[in-house]
């Protein structure tokens, strides 16, 4: 193995003569990758002054270099040993290097302090490949120095912690890439730091802060994805800095512009120097699968703290498991990635020179196919062409410029043309009789302040993205309504580019964006107050995909977690996740996948899951807790109690405990009122839910929480005949488990209670009144829910059977939703069985007409009594067989 590695590498030959030992050293090393603490063991000894640190560390880079090519050659190690060994080679020496010249400089000048008086490290950032852990063969290592804070040193010959750790930046170069008789341990690049070439050698976290905001460039966010302290302490508060510089808040899809234009650049580069056999840079090559990978965590890495990693190879991996890029496009980007990774430490293996130029000598080509496994070099390169052909083409397809150029299009210019002529255009489009309200839009869009004071860049993007958005408007029926809920969301979004950029980036949204707002002016008011919904447009089949609340529950916890200690980015990561799974429900319900009960049901789960985990985070933050898990649970009443909800449904709870502590009292109440706060305070994400609590015990007047004891006590002795109605419907929403099957026991034990008929009759009957006069209704048209033979009567009936018959018929006890029960009220010969599945269908229409209605934009759900004829007359007619009067006349 040994001979055969030194026939292909020019460069170990040369080092086998001149070193005997090397070999010998290598016999018996290389069938065990090398580790980091066999490079610590070696560095352990052997080192008195500066000359024998860069002798020692020549020496292990040697050593590394050698047994790391002749496990690769051999097949004895795969590309992880290498670039894992190699990156670690590059950690240590520099780690070293650090260590021993702070040692000298704090010798002569004193320990560099901060402000508390604590010493300070220098730490250095291993930028690219260094900082990916994917570190090449022969390359060189981008390194950036950064220090904590400004101040002085210690020492009786004081310096400036700058001065000091610029002396010590110089020291650690030069011991890393002086080339002695030894040769070098890395090539150092330090261009990437701060001004470049111009700027000073070491920055403290300020100098950086402040050039990260003020001059940073945008490509210096793509150069810092991979930034990594090798070195130092306070590494937490260098990523505090990193990180939001890096990955915005918001999805940033300039991101697209932005490395597409850098791309351009190299592309420009590589032409003028005649590049294209650079497996690096060339079309197809390693850096336009990097540049795939890394545009998706620019894009959504400040939203989704799992897209941060910095290894190529596992980032693939993680966007494919997001969907973000197709398993199968992975899965080439991957082969291709591995193929061209072994291919460039083969060309380097060589001679140890720093290069990804395929050879042009026939001999060297000779020796490179037949290292990467082919018999010559036309096949090799056969299968390089292929898998480069397969990048570019995915390159392509992830940055290939959208048309922003209108300026052909027919419905291009429409405002500064003769109205004439642009009426005609709006007619032959589409919009027929309408055309003039629709030209009257897009002048009022054109023309008003708002647009007036946009950047340049804004201007532009909105100006491409209005033709194709007025003809896929007027292709639906209701094309003026569609044209200006378009108009109003462009009008929302026109100041943020990046929302811009996304619809120009996917032109392929733009009609499931219009069809949306066509279809709902709710949905189109809801997407313009939370445009980064625009986000789900993008992949068609995950807004379609049937939730999975269990999965959808452990990316919510891993969002959290990533967020942890930060209450302003949870509470913001909590309303985000609410609104775009409430999002993809609405998409898919105007598309029609849902029944209304399966979509109530999982915008309950969806509740009861949001529920559950602020609850958790609450808890896990109180002060004064004083057990780990809580004995206390969330009661769901009302709409969430029956899995009624609807998309903007307030939700009705009740909190209780079950707690010997004699402070449970009020560690409970600290936490209800903490809950509720992260579930209705307004941030800039908007809020969670408005809760209601007015239903607990003693309504507004009680205690915020209650105990088990007091709340069985309270609904046994002092409920109200209503209060009890409302039990029907409640459940347990998360918490304790136990807390919620004692309350479900004490709720059957209520419910089942022997009652006196003709005065729960009365009760209900008086409640009815009380509701019906509350809800007044001068319209002349009919209310869905309040009016006589409306929801309101069904919900009244079916209260009343539960509580009049539950002692005698244990099936009603179930809080399985109004049509469940009337359809078991019939069976068990309470009501005729006809008039129960009647009432039931009458029940579904009622709600399935007013959840259309509230999706039309209406503040109450009412509509024309003609249409509904059939509905009311089956309610009416369950109230009657429940009450033994009608509807009318008890009103």
């Amino acid at each position: 193995m040994l001979s055969r590695t030194a026939a292909y590498s020019r460069w170990l030959a040369a080092r086998l003569n001149a070193h005997p030992e090397l070999g010998e050293w290598l016999l018996e090393t290389i069938l065990a990758p090398v580790t980091r603490q066999d490079m610590n063991d070696f560095l352990a000894t052997g080192i008195a002054g500066e000359a024998d640190l860069k002798r020692q560390l020549r020496r292990l880079r040697e050593r590394v270099f050698a047994r790391v090519m002749a496990r690769d050659l051999n097949g004895l190690a795969d590309l992880s040993e290498v670039t894992r060994a190699l990156t670690d080679l590059a950690e240590v020496t520099a780690r070293l290097a650090v260590d021993f010249h702070h040692r000298d400089l704090a010798s002569i000048h004193g320990e560099p302090l901060d402000s508390a008086g604590r010493a300070q490290q220098l730490i250095v950032v291993g930028m690219g490949k260094l900082g990916g852990g994917e570190l090449n063969a022969s390359s060189d290592i981008d390194l950036i120095f950064v220090f904590p804070e400004e101040g002085e040193t210690a020492g009786p010959r004081r310096l400036s912690n700058f001065e000091f750790f610029t002396r010590l930046g110089k020291r650690v170069i030069n011991a890393l890439d002086d080339k002695t008789e030894d040769g070098h341990v890395f090539r150092v690049d330090m261009r990437l730091r701060p001004y470049g070439d111009g700027g000073p050698l070491v920055s403290s976290f300020a100098m950086l802060e402040q050039y990260f905001y003020t001059q940073a460039r945008e490509w210096e966010r793509y150069a810092w994805i991979k930034g990594r302290a090798l070195s130092g302490d306070r590494i937490d508060e260098l990523e505090k800095l990193r990180i939001p510089f890096v990955f915005r808040k918001y999805l940033d899809f300039g991101s697209f512009g932005s490395m597409r234009d850098l791309h351009a650049q190299i592309r420009r580069e590589v032409a003028r120097k005649d590049k294209a056999d650079n497996i690096k840079l060339g079309p197809g090559g390693i850096r336009e699968i990097e540049f795939i990978a890394q545009v998706f965590q620019l894009i959504r890495g400040g939203q989704q703290a799992s897209l941060r990693m910095r290894p190529t190879r596992t980032l693939l991996h993680q966007l494919a498991a997001y969907g973000l890029i197709p398993e199968t496009h992975t899965r080439e980007l991957e082969d291709a990635y591995v193929f061209l990774r072994n291919l460039e430490h083969r060309l380097q293996y060589l001679d140890d020179a720093q290069t990804q130029t395929l050879p042009h000598n026939i001999e060297d080509r000779r020796r490179v196919a037949e290292a990467m496994g082919y018999a010559d070099w036309e096949g090799m390169a056969g299968h390089l062409n292929s898998l480069r052909r397969k990048v570019a083409g995915q390159f392509e397809q992830v940055f290939g410029a959208p048309q922003e150029d209108q300026s052909g299009h027919p419905l291009a210019g429409l405002c500064e043309l003769p109205e004439e002529e642009a009426l005609e255009r709006l007619v032959v489009a589409g919009f027929h009789e309408h055309a003039r309200d629709a030209l009257e839009r897009l002048r009022a869009l054109k023309h008003g302040s708002r647009y007036a004071s946009l950047p340049a860049q804004n201007k532009t993007a909105l100006d491409g993205l209005l033709p194709p958005l007025v003809e896929v408007a007027a292709s639906f029926s209701n094309a003026l309504d569609t044209l200006a809920r378009i108009l109003d969301l462009l009008e929302a979004i026109c100041r943020r580019a990046p929302y811009l950029a996304l619809l120009q980036e996917y032109p392929q949204t733009l009609m499931q964006l219009a069809r949306i707002l066509s279809a709902s002016p709710w949905a189109a008011a809801y997407l313009s107050r939370q445009p980064h919904l625009l986000d789900e447009l993008l992949d068609h089949r995950a807004l379609m995909a049937v939730p999975d609340w269990n999965a959808t529950r452990e990316e919510l916890r891993l969002r959290l977690e990533s967020d942890a200690g930060d209450v302003e980015r949870q509470m913001d990561a909590l309303r985000h996740f609410k609104q775009s799974e409430t999002f993809r429900l609405l998409a898919q319900d105007l598309a029609g996948l849902w029944t209304l009960e399966k979509l109530s049901d999982h915008l309950a789960d969806l509740a009861d899951l949001l529920l559950d985990a602020t609850l958790k985070l609450v808890w896990a933050d109180l002060k004064g807790r004083h057990r780990e898990q809580f004995a206390f649970a969330v009661i769901a009443y009302g709409k969430l109690g029956g899995k009624e909800l609807g998309y903007a449904s307030d939700l009705d709870i009740v909190f209780l405990y079950d707690d010997p502590h004699p402070d449970a009292q009020e560690i409970y109440a600290r936490l209800g009122k903490r809950l509720i706060t992260w579930m209705s305070t307004h941030t800039p994400a908007g809020i969670l839910y408005d809760t209601d609590l007015r239903l607990r015990p003693d309504g507004a007047s009680g205690l915020l929480v209650s105990s088990l004891d007091a709340f069985d006590d309270y609904q046994r002795n002092k409920a109200w005949t209503w209060e009890h109605q409302a039990l029907t419907r409640a459940r347990y929403c998360c918490g304790d488990r136990d807390v919620g099957e004692r309350f479900a026991e004490i709720r059957e034990r209520v419910l089942s209670s022997a009652r006196d008929v003709e005065k729960l009759r009365a009760d209900v009957l008086e409640m009815r009144r009380k509701m019906l006069d509350g809800h007044p209704n001068p319209s002349g048209l009919f209310d869905l829910k309040h009016d006589r033979g409306g929801l309101v009567d069904v919900e009244f009936a079916v209260q009343y059977l539960v509580l009049a018959h539950a002692a005698r018929h244990a099936e009603l006890l179930p809080n399985v939703g109004n049509i469940a029960l009337l359809k078991r009220a019939g069976a068990l010969g309470l009501i005729p069985e006809d008039l129960a599945l009647a009432a039931a269908d009458a029940y579904r229409e009622l709600r399935r007409r007013q959840h259309a209605v509230k999706l039309q934009g209406a503040e109450h759900a009412r509509a024309e009594h003609g249409g509904l004829a059939q509905e009311i007359s089956a309610v009416q007619a369950l109230w009657s067989a429940v009450f033994g009067a009608p509807a009318e006349a008890e009103a």
